[in-house]
């Protein structure tokens, strides 16, 4: 098999790093890390002056390093593992150093790419399968414009007697409880939270826009703005993710992107907006009318093919699929519809030159990169093959019978597993390793025994 050519950052990469070390002489630590399979940042913490060794590849991890469970096991019976001797692969940096603010030392962050010990392409890597996908989509003409909308809850630091989390604006006086969706009172009780997270974004070059109250005490939505380069749009993402976790430590409080933190409140999702250009910048989704084009159906459609197959990355941990629910604005069946926020594919109502459609299935406990990756492998499989969606939805999704999302863990990896589509957009060894990461996840989550199992039966059966 050939080898890819060796990585090299690029030269504006180095340009711009040189000089934000020249501009901070008295930076003490350096966090140089990649993020994984599950989207956790794995990495090292280095004086100041090894930056140089860190920019020019001296970072070594071993392989197997983005392809730890969700607890930060190895993988049993991993290729990557005791097959191969647990080997190093090396890290390259994929966006320039900046301020990691959050910190009490002066310290920054290198955002890396874990690679081959000889530079070549590692596909354990999640992110090398969104530029495996970027360029197929590349081949046919067109580049993915993409935006991401992240919902999070704003915790309390301490949890409660029972061990559970407690949203910042929760009250547990009140008779009737409240939503406060888009109660502006809600982000001025967090206004220095929010103040700080504007300057990390700031420093770490990630594009946040507006920031809204959600659908639950302690929840707020920040919106990321669109760009031409899905990989870049998922790098934002996840540092985002990570700059928010960062900024409320330093507040004393906790974020969480889980899906579904509370079982009686709204979950955490975060919907992609997408549209294609063409090589002259044009939206190809755009032909003057509100409908949209040909090309904008075709999308839609491999959308709807493909989202089952890609249930395992959308919903990617045993809790993702509480989210799930009727009436809960989280899509349940295989719909798409025109401003309607009860369909699965929606296309917002917006002057034709923006039109796009918005990805409604993932939770905000997803990785970034397999997200943008299903939905662009969905994206070229509906314009190779032309396909047609169904007529759209108008009024209640809900109600509308059309095939069902996939609502199990079990179904949608054993979906994922068997599915043409991966081996073909994929790299069929990711494809693999990944099943392997989750089965054993599965495996650890079955074997526990719940507090409400013990409540339940333990004394009456």
């Amino acid at each position: 098999m050939a080898v890819e050519q060796e990585y090299q950052p690029s030269p504006e990469l180095l340009r711009v790093s040189e000089s934000f070390l020249q501009d901070h002489p008295d930076l003490k630590w350096i966090e140089g890390f990649a993020f994984d399979i599950n989207g956790v940042p794995r990495g090292k913490w280095l004086p100041a002056d090894s930056a140089h060794k860190l920019l020019g590849g001296g970072l070594q991890m071993p392989r197997s390093a983005v392809s730890l469970d969700i607890w930060g096991r190895d993988i049993e019976n991993s290729p990557l593992v005791f097959a191969s001797g647990d080997s190093d692969g090396v890290c390259q940096p994929v966006s320039p150093i900046c301020m990691a603010p959050w910190h009490r030392e002066q310290t920054a962050q290198l955002h890396m790419q874990l690679f081959e010990a000889d530079g070549s392409v590692l596909y354990a890597d999640p992110r090398a399968q969104l530029q495996k996908v970027v360029r197929r989509l590349g081949q046919l003409g067109y580049k993915a414009v993409c935006a991401t909308e992240l919902e999070f809850y704003l915790l309390q630091e301490e949890a409660d007697d029972l061990g559970h989390p407690r949203p910042v604006s929760d009250n547990d006086s009140e008779l009737v409880p409240s939503t406060d969706v888009y109660d502006l009172s809600e982000l001025d009780a967090q206004r220095h939270f929010f103040a700080d997270v504007r300057a990390a974004c700031e420093a770490q070059g990630v594009p946040a826009d507006s920031i809204l109250s959600e659908c639950a005490p302690g929840q707020f939505e920040i919106n990321l703005l669109h760009c031409d380069d899905p990989v870049k749009v998922a790098d934002q993402t996840l540092l985002f993710k990570r700059l928010l976790k960062g900024v409320a430590r330093s507040h004393g409080l906790r974020v969480s992107a889980m899906a579904k933190p509370f079982g009686d409140r709204a979950g955490n999702g975060m919907h992609v907006h997408l549209s294609l250009v063409d090589g002259e910048g044009n939206n190809v989704f755009d032909n003057g009318t509100d409908e949209g084009s040909d090309l904008l159906r075709h999308a839609v459609a491999g959308m709807m093919a493909s989202a089952n197959d890609a249930m395992a990355i959308f919903a990617p941990h045993a809790n993702s699929y509480r989210r799930f629910q009727e009436s809960s604005h989280a899509p349940l069946n295989l719909c798409w519809g025109y401003d309607n926020r009860t369909v699965t594919f929606r296309i917002p109502a917006s002057e034709p030159k923006a039109r796009r459609i918005e990805h409604r299935i993932a939770g905000a406990d997803v990785n970034a990169y397999l997200v943008l990756a299903a939905i662009l492998t969905g994206v070229c499989h509906g314009l190779e093959n032309r396909l047609q969606p169904p007529a759209p939805v108008e009024g209640d999704a809900y109600q509308v019978e059309s095939e069902q999302l996939i609502n199990s863990w079990a179904d949608a990896l054993n979906r994922f597993a068997e599915s043409p589509l991966w081996q073909e957009y994929f790299d069929p060894a990711f494809v693999e390793l990944f099943v392997l990461l989750k089965r054993q996840e599965q495996a650890e989550i079955a074997a526990r025994v719940t507090d409400v199992e013990y409540q339940s039966y333990l004394q009456r059966v």
